[in-house]
């Protein structure tokens, strides 16, 4: 008789499984001196928020570990005091930076492991937390930040804190590690036996993300998220979510199993039931993800593998109620509204650009510092973090404008003009020096690359044209390249794969264009299609929209 053996799990299902709590030897190796933890604990560091890196621009001289801590911040909503407090400890213990998320969080960079303790206490003393900021759970919840368009946005803001109430994981670890910096008995049964009440005892196969939009701005990219809700909003009230279900952005190059893809809108329920429809989704994911191949774990190829209705079914049996059809919605950009703004509640809002979402000070603009200062002297604002890496100050009177804005123009700062349409519409991850992940700059790399391409565009007579242009070191894809009218992907240093075709709306992925390209021949592979564009567009056609029509479907299929 022939049988068949069950596939072996991956070592991060075991050894969740013999640790539950996720407390892993976290704080006793704080304790014993060391400047890194174990291969194991290091898995566990991510359920904490904590990704531990190495400068690799030393690494031919020495190997200096340090650590990049992500906060939880739901909404990407602060007050003046949390910033404050996120602006200290990125002096104290960072590199100098706070660098802004695709997520609506901060990321430091730079801290080695005698400040890690300081700095995770801190930004829970402020009332935030790095708790499932990243490891296999839910993720910081997305939400649309800009307050122009309806009212409903506080009916939904209610709606995403109600839900990162629901799902987030209850080990006691994070609270003993950070807050009272004890090292857990691993072999006392509660903790050895210890079973999260939503995520059981392996939690999830991978990270799950989520998000909240409000049409018409898809600014939070909904699509690419494994959980998606968008607003239906009737008359000013928000009725109730559309639901969006299987996005995510990473794959591996080689792997034509890995693949991006973009959520399906499966129904519509009400904001009553907001809270059983996200913990079924993410029991889905849970129950019927890959747990032997964490490249294939994520919910996207639980939908694309077993079909849309299957899950909708799922679902469905998990809240005890049938989805209604989904209610009509549109979606027309996915940028933030630089500049000066009028609120619907009539107060002001400002958008900030801040360069692939890195704050800081030059010469040339003191941004980091003109922050802070406002966050000193205007207590009533709010921060809002936008899924595009920039600031928005929300809730400002009509009489505290000026004073923001002579304060921002008295460190550099502008409020007007200040971005080209290019480098307004770019977006790129941090890649090189720090992330283990990268195989090509990004970050670094990016604002120049957007130099060129204006130029490149200007000789050509498109220099009015705005295009969506992102950037990554690896394919991962966190700064989501694959909805991008133009995206970058590192393949290796130097060089990197170009994907074309993406919308304004974000609701279409791209194709891959040509599998290597090197950075020093960017112009040789785009001037042609600019040329091209140029003298084949339709009226008002943007280049991604061409790409689409035009170019794709000349164009043989690529290798993955």
């Amino acid at each position: 008789m022939i049988t068949t053996e069950p596939a072996k799990l991956t070592h991060n299902e075991v050894i969740k499984d013999a640790i539950p709590t996720l407390a892993g030897n976290i704080a006793a190796t704080m304790a014993s001196g060391t400047d890194q933890f174990s291969a194991d604990d290091q898995q566990f560091t991510k359920f904490h928020g904590i990704y531990q890196q190495d400068d690799r621009d030393l690494r031919k001289t020495q190997k200096k570990f340090i650590m990049m801590i992500r906060g939880r911040i739901p909404g990407g909503i602060m007050t003046p005091a949390q910033w404050l407090t996120f602006d200290d400890l990125a002096s104290t213990y960072g590199n100098n930076t706070l660098r802004i998320t695709t997520r609506q969080s901060i990321q430091f960079h730079g801290v080695v492991m005698a400040g890690l303790g300081p700095l995770i206490k801190k930004i829970n003393d402020c009332l935030l937390s790095t708790l499932a900021a990243c490891g296999d759970v839910n993720r910081n919840i997305t939400a649309s930040p800009t307050p122009a368009q309806t009212t409903a946005r506080v009916a939904m803001m209610a709606d995403v804190h109600r839900v990162v109430a629901a799902l987030a994981p209850q080990t006691k670890s994070y609270h003993a590690i950070w807050l009272d910096g004890v090292q857990l008995n691993l072999d006392d049964p509660a903790n050895k036996d210890f079973v999260d009440p939503l995520y059981g005892k392996t939690y999830l196969p991978r990270k799950f993300k989520a998000s909240f939009v409000l049409p018409p701005n898809n600014d939070m990219d909904v699509f690419t998220n494994d959980l998606g809700f968008i607003a239906i909003v009737e008359k000013g009230q928000l009725v109730g979510y559309n639901l969006a279900v299987g996005g995510g952005m990473g794959r591996t190059h080689g792997n034509v199993t890995t693949y991006p893809r973009l959520a399906d809108v499966i129904g519509f329920f009400k904001p009553q039931h907001i809270v059983d429809i996200a913990k079924a989704v993410l029991t889905v994911h849970r129950d019927f993800g890959d747990r032997t191949d964490r490249k294939h774990a994520r919910l996207k190829y639980v939908v694309a593998e077993r079909g849309v209705d299957f899950v909708r079914s799922e679902i469905e049996q998990r809240v005890g109620f049938k989805l209604e059809p989904a209610r009509a919605y549109q979606f027309t950009t996915t940028n933030d509204a630089y500049g000066w703004h009028k609120a619907v509640d009539g107060t002001n809002f400002l958008t900030l650009f801040v360069e692939t979402g890195r704050i800081k000070d030059t010469d040339k603009a003191r941004q980091k510092t003109a922050l802070r200062r406002i966050a000193e002297q205007f207590g009533n604002i709010e921060f809002r973090l936008t899924a595009n890496q920039n600031v928005l100050l929300a809730n400002v009177s009509d009489a505290d404008q000026p004073a923001i804005n002579a304060l921002l123009t008295e460190h550099g700062v502008r409020t007007e003009n200040q971005a080209s349409l290019l480098h307004g519409n770019s977006m790129a991850c941090p890649a090189l020096p720090t992330c283990g992940l990268a195989l090509a700059e990004s970050e670094r790399m990016l604002p120049g690359l957007v130099d060129r391409i204006e130029k490149l565009c200007s000789d050509l007579g498109l220099g009015t044209e705005e295009i969506v242009i992102r950037s990554t070191g690896c394919p991962n894809g966190c700064a989501r390249p694959y909805t991008a009218e133009i995206g970058f992907v590192g393949k290796a240093p130097g060089r990197y794969q170009l994907w074309l075709g993406g919308n304004a709306s974000g609701t279409r992925l791209n194709k891959l264009f040509k599998e290597v390209i090197k950075e020093a021949e960017l112009e040789t592979e785009l001037r042609p299609l600019f040329a091209r564009f140029a003298t084949e567009r339709m009226p008002s056609e943007r280049f991604g929209d061409w790409c689409d029509r035009a170019v794709l479907k000349e164009q043989p299929t690529a290798a993955n």
